[in-house]
């Protein structure tokens, strides 16, 4: 990425991360007010389509969830298929450092999350809660330190945060996936074939792929494995160029048409569909359960245990050095950053638990470890970032 590239980015998901915050808010208020009545009955309204003796029937809160979070997949797949081959990702040495702090920030917080759950086995299934990091509201938080944050602090926690969500995308395929419907599953395999002959063909009009990628939506939906997932995959088969106008790249041209939309359309709705928790009737035993308290403590603990570890040992290691323009204290401020989960949290949550019981709300731990570790973050870096970063800054377009 160039510097003008990185600023604009970081810009960007620091607004959609504002605006994430206040739907979030927006929907605890509501819910806590008489308003509530009218929030259930928006996030529980019935919504069916059908075709003939075909119809896919779920209330306006899975619709969001396996719907509208597609897209939000879609994105982060093309966001993904780019880094790998021209941003970030695509040199083996930049990556070492990120994807050593993304997977020991994603092992450290299910470990602290199953100490404080080792015996109760019915909730080891919320291991994985505390293992995301949100990009934007992460970026957020380091946007209100202004131009004190060197570029190559930027980089290291967007990098993480790609990490994260390559995580994020194999946790819930392996462990969040239902019993299978083998025919189901058939036909959406039968999708890849038509997707991959369309990318070896050069075709660059993107109304094909979506014209399959909504049969491959519904056949996953209906598979037992999570629908956004078909999001992804669909991504990976977007011509990342067009071999007759090298100028052209139709998943940059996808990426700059969804970004708004998601931003502050799609994550939003998400945020104020899944963030409504009533606290009426609420007492010291469902706010300190092992389960809001696990993922909590493994985002707020397990995230910088993580993080730090992993980075030292890679430095120890001499596997990588130090990004140019930072040091530890800069390192240990972006990994409490990282231990805001947010969306992708809810997300697993929402598969983990489902809102089974009523012995705890896990949203509540998600909210109260992601607040923490966003407080204290911007406290660390406000404290470690110099007001002027031009002896320090990074001219990534040499790299």
């Amino acid at each position: 990425m160039a510097i003008k590239r990185i600023k604009a980015f970081f810009e960007f998901e620091a607004a959609g991360g504002i605006i994430l915050a206040l739907a979030a808010i927006a929907a605890m208020i509501i819910a806590n007010s008489p308003l509530s009545v009218w929030y259930e009955a928006f996030i529980h309204a019935p919504v069916s389509i059908r075709i003939g003796e075909f119809g896919i029937a779920k209330d306006a809160h899975h619709w969001i969830n396996d719907g509208l979070m597609a897209i939000f997949f879609f994105l982060v797949g093309l966001e993904l298929k780019r880094e790998v081959l021209i941003g970030e990702l695509s040199n083996i040495k930049q990556i070492i450092l990120p994807a050593g702090a993304a997977l020991g920030g994603m092992i450290m917080p299910a470990i602290v999350y199953l100490l404080f759950n080792y015996n109760e086995p019915d909730f080891w299934k919320g291991w994985a809660i505390p293992a995301a990091t949100d990009i934007a509201f992460a970026l957020g938080i380091l946007s209100l330190l202004g131009n004190r944050v060197p570029n190559s602090l930027k980089v290291f926690l967007v990098s993480i945060a790609i990490f994260d969500d390559i995580g994020a995308i194999l946790i819930i395929a392996l462990f969040y996936t239902n019993d299978l419907s083998l025919g189901s599953l058939a036909v959406a395999g039968l999708c890849l074939p038509f997707l991959y002959l369309l990318n070896r063909r050069n075709v660059t009009s993107i109304t094909p792929y979506l014209l399959i990628g909504v049969i491959m939506w519904i056949a996953v939906l209906k598979s037992g494995i999570h629908a956004t997932l078909a999001g992804v995959v669909l991504a990976l088969f977007i011509p990342m160029f067009d071999r007759t106008d090298p100028e052209h790249s139709p998943v940059e041209e996808l990426e700059h048409d969804l970004h708004n939309t998601v931003a502050f359309g799609i994550l939003p709705l998400f945020a104020f569909a899944n963030s409504g928790i009533s606290l009426k009737g609420a007492g010291f035993a469902e706010l300190f359960h092992s389960v809001p308290l696990g993922i909590a403590a493994g985002l707020f603990i397990g995230k910088q245990l993580g993080v730090m570890i992993m980075c030292w040992l890679i430095f120890k290691l001499g596997i990588s050095t130090m990004p140019r323009g930072m040091n530890f204290k800069q390192i240990y401020g972006a990994a409490l950053l990282c231990g805001v989960g947010f969306t992708m949290s809810l997300f697993i949550g929402g598969l983990a638990f489902a809102g089974d019981t009523t012995l705890f709300d896990e949203r509540l731990g998600i909210i109260m470890g992601s607040i923490v570790s966003g407080i204290a973050g911007y406290m660390m870096l406000k404290a470690t970032l110099k007001e002027d970063i031009n002896s320090t800054s990074v001219d990534l377009t040499r790299h």
